[in-house]
């Protein structure tokens, strides 16, 4: 019996369960994650994000107390708090969004609401 072919072969089961299925972040990275949102949330960029008032969904103008921030990526699917992941968003916007990525979000649009991820 090869054992070194036998290792080759095996197959990596990162980043899901047993069954294949896929594994979503850690609560602790979640909570992680949610810390250096708002510590960005105080930072000059965030200040300087929504002095513009406009949100990067409808691209409407709204006041600073109606903005929100927003993972594009969300957490609970792997999404970072990070200036390329984070955006000025309307709390309808926001709200709508949920947990869908962009593209989801285009996509059950495009279908009238028939699709469910």
């Amino acid at each position: 019996m090869d054992t070194r072919r036998q290792r080759g072969n095996k197959r990596s089961n990162k980043g899901g369960t047993k069954s294949g299925e896929p594994v979503g972040p850690s609560p602790e990275s979640i909570k992680r994650e949610k810390e250096k949102g708002k510590s960005l949330k105080s930072s000059v960029w965030w200040r300087l994000q929504l002095e513009k008032g406009v949100c990067h969904y409808c691209a409407k103008t709204f006041e600073k107390k109606d903005l929100t921030m927003d993972h594009i990526v969300p957490l609970s699917r792997g999404g970072k708090s990070t200036k390329g992941n984070l955006v000025v968003a309307c709390e309808p916007c926001n709200s709508d969004k949920k947990y869908y990525t962009a593209a989801e979000l285009i996509l059950k649009n495009q279908m009238n609401s028939k699709i469910d991820f």
